[in-house]
């Protein structure tokens, strides 16, 4: 198998309104094409999913976008993509980018990062959830990568599971937004929501993923994780969710919702 990586710090780009482009995803599906899924009552119906996404990213616009979305945004290198993902996890979006920007500030490839030592990490990346394990494994992945992969981040996605603190949520979201791989990253945000509007009946994310990938366009697996964050975020909380506010109020099968507002 012929490996696709990515040598660091060579896709510096402006960063997009986030809207903006689900939005020309959309301008670029045809809107009659629906697609057969199961909602969790059981039944068969149609979802029309470029008019659904289209409601629900009209409604975001202005909103804050994801911290690993923010790093890629300006600068879509796989390896920074990877170093703020795992450092996401469990932390707050603030504390996420603020910690990412100090420790790519002085780790910016595998090269320098594994030449800072392990409590200098921990201090760059802290108040970050778990932050002595991340710097722990951030080193190491920073040493796989020189020993492994030449210095590079590998796209395929066992290899990517294979480095220390890497799940599906962040070999997924490197794909997407590290080398432009249709994947579907998964997170309790999209879990929960989809759960809720009755597009899959799954009990725990891997199941989720494998769920949206059977009945999602492929041209949406990459933006659905930015989206439903954000819908989560705003608008479909994970208690007593905005439905006054909800734009697919008319599609959504609030399953499990017993108060809104």
């Amino acid at each position: 198998m012929q490996r696709n990586v990515f040598r660091g710090n060579r896709n510096r780009r402006a960063a997009p309104d986030a809207s903006e482009k689900i939005a020309e995803t959309v301008r670029m599906s045809r809107p009659e094409i629906e697609v057969s899924a199961s909602p969790a009552a059981g039944q068969i119906k149609r979802i029309p999913w470029a008019r659904i996404i289209k409601l629900m990213n009209d409604s975001l616009c202005g909103k804050t976008i994801p911290s690993v979305s923010q790093v890629a945004y300006e600068n879509s290198d796989p390896f920074r993509v990877l170093v703020s993902t795992v450092i996401s996890l469990r932390t707050k979006d603030e504390v996420t980018v603020k910690a990412s920007g100090r420790l790519l500030a002085r780790g910016s490839t595998p090269e320098k990062l594994a030449s800072l030592d392990e409590k200098e990490i921990e201090t760059l990346i802290y108040p970050a959830g778990f932050y002595r394990t991340k710097a722990k494994n951030l080193k190491t992945i920073a040493r796989i990568l020189l020993e492994s992969f030449g210095g590079r981040v590998p796209s395929i996605e066992e290899e990517l599971l294979a480095l220390p603190g890497v799940g599906r949520k962040t070999a997924n979201l490197v794909r997407n937004l590290g080398f432009g791989i249709p994947a579907i990253c998964v997170d309790t945000h999209v879990h929960r929501v989809s759960n809720r509007l009755g597009w899959v009946c799954t009990k725990e994310p891997n199941g989720t993923e494998t769920a949206l990938m059977q009945i999602l366009p492929k041209r949406f697996w990459i933006p659905i994780n930015e989206l439903l964050v954000r819908f989560g975020q705003n608008i479909c909380t994970p208690t007593s969710p905005w439905c006054s506010r909800c734009p697919i109020t008319r599609y959504c099968g609030r399953v499990g919702v017993s108060r809104s507002r």
